[in-house]
């Protein structure tokens, strides 16, 4: 394990607070505005809650987090907000909110709860941000009702691409396949599966050959890598590793580097659940089809924590 920031727990915990960290960060400093290039930004693992929580977590560092994920979630959205030039896309890579305070699916359109309060704090970006699903955002909430909820309450499908610039956007959903089916030989809720009809439309998706983000919850060395004969996700990404810029996912609330080892470069990154400067911040050169990970060099590896952008730094 890669040792912690070089300072305190006391002071990382002063600087990294939702009020401190408003004074002490910083923009980036990008260079001049350039029509070629455009910048997005990618947090992960939210995990918002509400009134109807009821902890404790398995643990002190799990339930002292929970009780901040707002407050984390708000200093992540103001560092983002005074970036110039402006972050014009968000993408969140699953657990927006920390599971479900009741089965009924009325009930969320009774009382305001927390997949009110994730979409409140979303929408007061400045930019539009993006949503994917993480297990969290299904918990014991049988599947088809996770969806009709982020349909009517979100405006968002299982899965789904956008394009931006001429950049494909996608967000996968490893929660469909036989893994997560109750009953089949192959049911694993801690392993990914994309199942076969999501398969066959990301094959569509990354045939269009345009320079692809893909966003996916669980790392994928813990998604299925064959579901259908020889067939599953780990042979698509390969077959198109030259289209896709970079794959990122979240779960693990740790950053971690795969390197190529799945064919595109694979990256999994921090919680805002954990550290309000858990978030990426690329730069996309439409003109030479590449990217740049800015604030990459202030991650510390194999922890929850990134360096914090401070004055005088």
């Amino acid at each position: 394990m890669s040792s912690m920031p070089r300072f305190s727990r006391k002071e990382f915990l002063r600087v990294s607070g939702a009020g401190a960290a408003s004074m002490l960060i910083r923009p980036f400093a990008f260079a001049a505005p350039d029509s070629s290039k455009f910048y997005f930004a990618v947090i992960a693992d939210t995990h918002i809650i509400d009134g109807y929580y009821k902890g404790p977590e398995s643990n002190a560092e799990d339930t002292e987090s929970i009780l901040k994920t707002t407050e984390r979630l708000e200093a992540a959205r103001g560092l983002i907000d005074s970036l110039t030039p402006r972050v014009e896309k968000v993408f969140l890579v699953g657990d927006y909110f920390h599971n479900y305070p009741s089965p009924d699916v009325d009930f969320y359109f009774q009382h305001e709860t927390r997949i009110d309060r994730a979409k409140a704090l979303t929408d007061g970006f400045r930019m539009p941000v993006h949503v994917g699903f993480g297990n969290h955002d299904y918990a014991d909430m049988p599947r088809e009702r996770a969806h009709e909820l982020f349909r009517r309450k979100l405006g968002l499908a299982p899965y789904y691409s956008l394009e931006h610039r001429g950049w494909k956007f996608i967000h996968l959903n490893n929660f469909l396949g036989n893994t997560w089916e109750q009953g089949h030989a192959d049911y694993h809720p801690a392993t990914g599966s994309l199942g076969e009809e999501q398969l066959n439309w990301l094959e569509a998706e990354l045939s269009q050959r345009k320079p692809s983000f893909v966003f996916i919850h669980y790392p994928l060395t813990i998604v299925q890598e064959k579901e259908v004969k020889d067939y599953g996700v780990y042979a698509i990404l390969k077959r198109h590793k030259d289209t896709i810029q970079r794959v990122i996912s979240g779960h693990w609330h740790k950053w971690f580097e795969f390197g190529r080892s799945f064919g595109p470069q694979h990256l999994v990154m921090a919680a805002t659940r954990y550290d309000p400067n858990a978030y990426l911040i690329v730069e996309a050169d439409t003109k030479a089809v590449r990217h740049d990970l800015l604030n990459i060099g202030l991650v510390d590896w194999n922890t929850h924590y990134s360096q914090p952008y401070r004055t005088g730094g």
